[in-house]
């Protein structure tokens, strides 16, 4: 630091750069709003995958014609602020905000609504016989069963102006649909009514039959008055079929919308109630709030001066985060909401690893001369580079294979967890960095060195330079600790076995909260008593109640509806979510397929990055730790579902991230202690980084612990297992990845003199 404490022009240049930055996400956080996914806001998800008919290819092409009307029956529903979207070849997703009735949103969007206007040859031998013409239409019953025998389609739907529902008053015929014909479809209509009039009056052939999606749904006859040869012109007529108002209103939405090109399937339908979303947005703010409060104040205690720098870096970080989110136009869903608040502790590892090394730059100065508080602060942010690249390289390894390979608010959470990582990264090597380097800059700072938290080593570090424990020496007892706790796990999901969630096994699920506590049991035997004799019943809280079920139709769903309405006093439903047989299995193979390529892009990166012994040391802790975590929500009961699946590859990233920060610095010491037996350099490399693995685990327990007490039940598991996998992962990076990597070096018959991998 150049006398007077000037700032030197590196410093400079940073802080423009940060304030340039700041600056930015300011003035989108101002500007843009922001995007809240359903669970957050309540409202139903559909997904809808088209398929091929016999008369047309479910190709990318019927898809986006398939989008374009669903679009137009979704502004007739009249929801605001809908969302549609094609993901992939044949799968559309639809968002409607405010509409909590998935089943009515189903009726009306999945109905391929093929309208069809015939005329009438004769009565028919039956719905299923082959008419003798083959070039006529088919055979299919009236209102009253009678089978009539059509001819080949005069006009379709495309050729409707417009229909809307009517309502006779004076006539009595009640509710119908009026139609107004255009063009070809007018011409169209006269001719059909004109050869109609020439029939007898009670032959059938002076019928004129109105078909939606291979039923007959109106077949008026032509009245006497009308000329044959001549037929009804003017372009309009009227359907009747004794429909009531809300039968007529949909018929008329679906006809404006048009017909679908192709058929389509409902493959998964979500609806969260607007009351579950306020609540989920109001307890997750609350626990982040408290979360970050908690870590402010223990980093701030351990590092002081700079702990409390860090501390207002961590907000400069949010703010980032939040402002990026906005500018992808990402949606903010509930768990990425909590991979947003994981990120921050992701932020404080960062700031940790420099504080740390800047410590041990400090105290390694000699008595003489001792290193300036800037010399060391730098030294710390050049030798923790390394360590921090790498552990946010394999975290985006798996962010990033959770958003291919996931679906719905889990990929959201991959989304999240991307720019969080990327935040932090700006948040601990830029802004931290501008703040510690202008506070070291001060005179009354460098006159008093310990207000900053680098003039000393700290409690954890200095009990351990003077009982120097050898970690290391009983290696193959700590291995055999951790494959008895993985028998123990295999054996809970032997035993016990998984309970996979609806997303991976397809069905239905149904969440109420009830005004008084319900049972279990006794309403498993209710509703198996109203004839859902397979539905399983669980119970969370004193007035939560989901509802369990392979299928799940809209009359049982209005049963289940009153039995917990009637048990519970009263009840809402606040979740309702329905996914196919089909997509579950391709959901659960992707989950695989994510695991598996997560564990394989951690072996190569690491591989290249260190030693293969190291690669596959930190994999196999890794995959330890997974098997620890299944292992125990198996003995649990608790449920894999998609957010499961989040915190799983969450974990994965945690774990490699400490085995990563461990064989960084036997890297280092390797490279300056050529000789050196390898052991005694992973006990001190162990030793070394045990500091910043107690101070990052606590803080990103102060936030996965206010997120398991006040997040709500959406978060709760998602909490447990990051504690969980946290707890786990930082004993398997210092008992079993480091034993391990010992092991495999000793087999390996490397020199000790063999360094490999290059700084970054």
């Amino acid at each position: 630091m150049p006398a007077g404490g000037i700032l030197t022009r590196a410093t400079r240049v940073r802080a423009l750069l940060a304030l340039a930055i700041l600056a930015l996400s300011t003035f989108l956080a101002l500007t843009q709003p922001v995007r809240l996914g359903l669970d957050l806001r309540g409202g139903t998800q559909l997904v809808l995958e088209t398929r091929d008919s016999p008369t047309a290819r479910a190709d990318r092409d019927a898809t986006d014609r398939t989008l374009e009307v669903l679009r137009r029956r979704v502004d007739a529903l009249g929801v605001s602020e809908p969302h549609l979207a094609r993901a992939g070849d044949h799968r559309i997703v639809v968002e409607l905000p405010g509409l909590d009735d998935p089943d009515e949103a189903a009726a009306v969007l999945g109905r391929t609504a093929q309208l069809t206007v015939h005329p009438v040859l004769g009565t028919g031998p039956g719905p299923r016989s082959a008419p003798a013409d083959p070039h006529a239409g088919p055979v299919l019953p009236d209102d009253t069963g009678t089978p009539l025998r059509l001819g080949p389609p005069a006009l379709t739907g495309a050729e409707v102006h417009r229909a809307e529902a009517e309502f006779d008053a004076e006539g009595g015929s009640g509710w119908s649909v009026g139609l107004s014909l255009r063009g070809t479809g007018e011409r169209a209509w006269a001719r059909l009514t004109g050869t109609a009039a020439c029939a007898a009056p009670h032959d059938p052939a002076r019928r004129a039959a109105i078909v939606l999606d291979r039923k007959i749904i109106s077949s008026p006859q032509v009245e006497s008055s009308v000329a044959c040869g001549v037929g009804i012109t003017g372009g309009t007529t009227r359907i009747t079929g004794g429909f009531d108002q809300r039968a007529a209103q949909e018929l008329a939405l679906l006809i404006n919308g048009g017909a679908l090109p192709v058929p389509v399937d409902i493959v998964e339908q979500r609806a969260v109630g607007p009351t579950l979303g306020a609540l989920a947005i109001t307890s997750s703010a609350q626990a982040a709030v408290l979360g970050v409060a908690l870590t402010a104040v223990f980093i701030t205690v351990v590092y002081r001066l700079l702990g409390a720098l860090a501390t207002l870096a961590l907000a400069c970080y949010a703010l980032i985060s939040y402002a990026a989110l906005l500018a992808l136009g990402a949606t903010l869903t509930l768990p990425g909401l909590a991979g947003f608040v994981l990120a921050v502790g992701m932020a404080v590892d960062a700031n940790v690893l420099v504080f740390e090394r800047a410590r041990e730059e400090y105290a390694a100065g000699p008595p003489a001369r001792p290193r300036t508080l800037r010399s060391a602060l730098a030294a710390g942010f050049r030798n923790a580079f390394s360590a921090i690249a790498d552990s946010n390289v394999t975290t985006l390894l798996a962010a990033v294979l959770l958003f291919f390979f996931a679906s719905g608010p889990v990929r959201g959470f991959g989304v999240t967890l991307c720019i969080g990582v990327a935040a932090s990264m700006v948040s601990a090597l830029l802004i931290t960095r501008v703040l510690a380097e202008c506070a070291v800059a001060l005179p009354p700072v460098r006159r008093r060195p310990r207000l900053t938290g680098l003039a000393g080593l700290g409690r954890v570090r200095s009990w351990l330079a003077r009982r120097r424990p050898d970690l290391l020496r009983h290696r193959r007892r700590w291995l055999a600790l951790s494959g008895a706790a993985l028998l123990l796990a295999v054996s809970g999901i032997a035993v016990r076995g998984l309970d996979y969630g609806v997303e991976f096994t397809g069905g239905r699920m149904v969440e109420y909260t009830t005004t008084q506590p319900v049972d279990a049991e006794r309403a498993r035997a209710a509703l198996g008593t109203a004839g859902l004799d397979r539905a399983q019943v669980t119970t969370s809280g004193d007035d939560a109640l989901t509802v369990r079920t392979e299928r799940l139709s809209a009359t049982q769903l209005r049963t289940a509806d009153r039995v917990v309405d009637e048990l519970g006093g009263g009840a809402e439903k606040v979740r309702d979510e329905l996914i196919g047989p089909s997509l579950g299995d391709e959901l659960r193979r992707g989950a695989l397929v994510a695991l598996g390529l997560a564990l394989a892009a951690q072996l190569v990166y690491l591989a290249v990055r260190f030693r293969w012994t190291f690669a596959l040391s930190a994999v196999v802790a890794m995959a330890h730790d997974v098997l620890l975590l299944v292992g125990v929500f198996a003995w649990l009961g608790k449920s894999l579902d998609g957010v499961f699946l989040a915190s799983l590859l969450t974990v994965i990233g945690y774990s490699v991230n400490d085995s990563v920060v461990v064989f960084d610095r036997i890297r280092e010491l390797r490279a300056g202690a050529r000789g050196t037996p390898f052991p005694d350099l992973a006990n001190a490399a162990v030793l070394q980084t045990v500091p910043r693995t107690v101070n990052t685990g606590m803080g990103a327990v102060f936030i996965l612990a206010s997120l398991a007490v006040l997040g709500g039940d959406s978060l709760t598991d998602f909490a447990l297992a990051l504690l969980i996998g946290i707890t786990v992962g930082t004993y398997s990076s210092v008992f079993t990845a480091t034993p391990l990597a010992v092991v495999l070096e000793r087999h390996d018959g490397a020199s000790p003199r063999r360094t490999s991998g290059a700084r970054v």
